[in-house]
């Protein structure tokens, strides 16, 4: 299910609160900038710094 276009809106990256984009497969949101992804689990995005994931 893919996020809600509403709340993708106000969400930004925890640390530099710039820009998150989704992922293609609808399953973690990208900071270009940190090159972060912030994972979603059961519809809910993970937004902890120290939970996401390196990007590539």
């Amino acid at each position: 299910m893919a996020i809600d276009p509403h709340l993708l809106e106000l969400l930004v990256c925890p640390k530099c609160k710039g820009d998150i984009r989704p992922t293609p497969q609808q399953d973690g949101l990208i900071c270009d900038a940190c090159r972060l992804i912030y994972e979603i689990r059961d519809d809910i995005p993970i937004m902890l710094i120290e939970e996401a994931k390196p990007l590539g």
